[in-house]
């Protein structure tokens, strides 16, 4: 990301705290948004899972 866009992040997520936001707050709204960001990128990649296969690796041995 471009360091111009990234200020604008930063500035957009600083403004959505609450005046009595620590850093833990700061630092999980940072997380989330990366998440989110690398779940996009990974999915327009195509390095996804279908839940079927999910729900195939995952099944309980019976």
């Amino acid at each position: 990301m471009e360091k111009a866009k990234l200020k604008k992040v930063v500035e957009h997520l600083l403004d959505d705290l609450p005046e009595d936001a620590d850093w833990d707050d700061l630092m999980y709204k940072i997380y989330v948004r990366q998440s989110i960001e690398q779940g996009l990128k990974d999915s327009e990649d195509e390095r996804i899972i279908s839940h079927e296969e999910i729900k195939k690796k995952f099944k309980p041995a019976k």
